[in-house]
């Protein structure tokens, strides 16, 4: 049996705020206008703190600890900004693009591209981890779609928007480290996957190029997440 949420206080860099026990760092923070930057989390799909860019400190913790999965507690204080965080969100940042291959001039996604506001955001002007340039597939064999693994920065947007809103199971994770690579059905192409319907949701919710409409040049390539919104509000409505 579930424990039944209760209103409890906890300081956000020193400011005392009011909070539910069912509701996570991320989300006090954004209802009272807090900035926490994220890429793996979207509104709408389960958090699974992957990309690590949301890590606050708390105070009698010795670890950095994702606020879009951690929930709070009363009497917790939170430290959102500072300059260990800056430091650490920037050099995740880098990372993901020395572990790819994002050359943002010729990306569909140049311009609407969320790993390319975070650069921004953190004051990622260049890398000083050099580049490793891997060799990775490009998978245009559905009709509509293509799957770039080059830009790819392992968010699962795409596995939890097909699973929990479109329930169509179509995408996963293979491999570990930064062997692992997300996959269609059991590693097949995407164009032979007999579970995918093309709705297009993995391909919206994605926040990179990684995943793109074909025939579109660079810096076409919009992202429309509005369905989500949408898909809840009409769960509400049947409840």
């Amino acid at each position: 049996m579930s424990t039944p949420s209760r209103v409890i206080t906890l300081t956000l860099d020193d400011r005392e705020v009011g909070a539910h026990t069912d509701q996570t760092i991320l989300e006090v923070a954004r209802e009272n206008g807090i900035v926490i930057p994220t890429l793996c989390h979207l509104e709408g799909l389960l958090p699974i703190g992957a990309c690590r860019i949301c890590l606050v400190e708390v105070v009698g913790s010795n670890k950095l600890l994702p606020a879009c999965a951690t929930k709070v507690t009363d009497g917790m204080r939170v430290i959102t900004q500072s300059e260990r965080l800056t430091r650490y969100r920037r050099r995740v940042v880098e990372f993901l693009f020395a572990s790819g291959n994002h050359i943002c001039a010729v990306c569909v996604s140049n311009h609407h591209c969320e790993l390319q506001d975070m650069a921004v955001y953190t004051g990622m002007s260049h890398l000083t981890e050099p580049y490793r340039y891997p060799k990775l597939r490009v998978d245009a064999s559905h009709e509509r779609f293509v799957q770039d693994d080059n830009r790819c920065i392992l968010c699962q947007r795409c596995v939890r928007v097909c699973a929990e809103i479109e329930g169509a199971h179509t995408w996963d994770v293979m491999g570990r480290g930064i062997e692992a690579r997300v996959i269609t059905d059991l590693n097949q192409p995407w164009g032979e996957s007999d579970t995918c319907t093309s709705c297009s949701k993995c391909v919206q919710v994605c926040p990179t190029g990684a995943l793109s409409i074909k025939g579109m040049a660079a810096a076409e390539m919009k992202k429309r997440k509005h369905f989500l919104a949408q898909y809840w509000t009409l769960k509400e409505e049947e409840s």
